[in-house]
């Protein structure tokens, strides 16, 4: 009997619980907001919204929330109130001079006021900015796990265009579909505006999905911050669909580094995780003790690998190694401050016409803000591995939110990671949500 009543009690709070992992769904406003941004990402591919839309939300959201900071008074319930935490107000100062060296660099280069305004809109508001208002939205009342169901629900829609695309390819439908007209009001360059069925490459003449992405290469980006996204959410079902489906857009990417990410960085993730265990530090020790042992032939195999991997696709890592040579000589001998202010529209021949300052983060921050750019990302991607790398040892959110930090550095040596905030905005909102976590700092207690 007592048995019988327990049994009852326990299958009531599973039932309950099951109820409430398939159920989730959105509960205030900025939910709504954030949850159908997301699970109607192909809608608004496929129309061109995204590139407008993604700003859009960033801005009008910190509106809401400053707002509501004006308004918040002694008498707010706790649960109401909200805090900005010191990682928030460290990107935000970062930033904002970042706009003070575009600034600089428009009147260094006696550019006009138009120009500089146009600039300041396209090169800042639309993508440095939204790495400090996407995790200040994290502050608003938004669950982690409506942001894990509605990535997995986007997973789904991936695998089921993603059959569709490579069936596409392989009769030999067009490519381009149409470019959206919303580009006329873009102020931006048509590729973020295309609508593909997939892309060839040039050198293998493979097919490459693109998917909801400008380019196969963000493909890749986004597949991998999603592996990371997905592995938190609750119901089995979802979880495994969010990860075969992140896992099938870095395959279907075709991308070197997206593929090496998926491999490698979800291990990286555990080890700087659960760092403060004594079986991870024992571990890392014996592989830092082997590593001295063997250190020339790991050189020589690291160099080997990097030989294969730029080999695979050679022409492409040639124009990478090119752009690179001439940001760096052009930022020395030309800016070495505060930049150019912007990358060029079309580079030379040599480069297959391909923008100086464009397929790597750090270079092009050399050489469209100079120094000063560069200085004022990288303070705030340091402070932030930092922070989440001594949260991770006690939070979940942390440990995710740490994996879309490695993922980003890395993707940082290929591409442009602030043009693409607007595809893998959902990310920087669980890097907010992670900052906003009250955790101990201790982490050997």
């Amino acid at each position: 009997m007592i048995n019988s009543v327990f049994g009852n009690i326990k299958s009531d709070k599973r039932s309950a619980l099951e109820q409430n992992i398939s159920a989730i769904c959105p509960q205030n406003f900025e939910e709504k907001i954030v949850w159908y941004s997301i699970t109607g990402i192909y809608i608004l591919y496929f129309i061109g919204a995204q590139h407008l839309l993604a700003p859009g939300l960033a801005w009008f959201l910190a509106f809401y929330l400053c707002k509501k900071l004006w308004n918040q008074t002694e008498d707010t319930p706790p649960e109401e109130r909200i805090t900005i935490p010191i990682g928030i107000w460290v990107w935000i100062i970062c930033m904002l001079f970042m706009e003070v060296a575009l600034v600089a660099a428009h009147l260094d280069f006696d550019m006009s006021l138009f120009k500089t305004i146009k600039s300041s809109i396209n090169f800042f508001v639309r993508t440095w900015a939204l790495f400090a208002l996407f995790p200040l939205i994290g502050c608003l009342k938004i669950r982690p796990q409506l942001i894990y169901r509605a990535i997995c629900i986007v997973c789904l829609q991936s695998l089921i265009f993603i059959p569709i695309c490579y069936v596409a390819s392989l009769i030999h439908l067009k490519s381009l579909l149409y470019v959206s007209p919303l580009f006329k009001l873009g102020g931006v360059g048509a590729e973020y505006y295309n609508v593909y069925l997939y892309g060839v490459d040039g050198e293998t003449h493979q097919a490459r999905l693109y998917l909801f992405t400008p380019w196969a290469p963000a493909l890749g980006l986004v597949g991998d911050l999603y592996f990371f996204l997905t592995y938190k959410e609750a119901s089995k079902k979802w979880r495994w669909i969010g990860i075969i489906g992140a896992a099938a857009m870095v395959w279907g990417s075709a991308s070197r580094l997206g593929i090496l990410c998926l491999l490698i960085l979800p291990v990286v993730n555990f080890v700087l995780g659960y760092f403060s265990r004594p079986i991870v530090q024992l571990g890392t020790g014996i592989i830092s003790f082997l590593a001295g042992l063997f250190g020339l032939q790991i050189i020589n195999w690291a160099k080997d690998f990097k030989a294969q991997f730029d080999g695979q696709r050679a022409g492409s890592s040639k124009v990478r190694e090119i752009l690179a040579n001439l940001a760096m000589y052009r930022w020395e001998t030309e800016a070495p401050i505060w930049g150019h202010g912007v990358a060029e529209p079309k580079g030379p021949p040599v480069t297959t016409g391909k923008p100086i300052g464009s397929h790597h983060a750090w270079f092009g921050l050399l050489f469209t803000n100079g120094i000063v750019g560069l200085i004022a990302f990288a303070i705030p991607l340091t402070w932030t591995f930092i922070e989440f790398f001594i949260k991770a040892q006690k939070s979940d959110i942390a440990k995710i939110a740490l994996g879309v930090v490695l993922v980003l550095f890395f993707y940082s040596f290929a591409e442009n990671i602030e043009s693409l905030i607007y595809v893998y905005w959902p990310a920087l909102v669980i890097m907010g949500i992670a900052f906003k976590e009250k955790v101990s700092f201790n982490i050997l207690s």
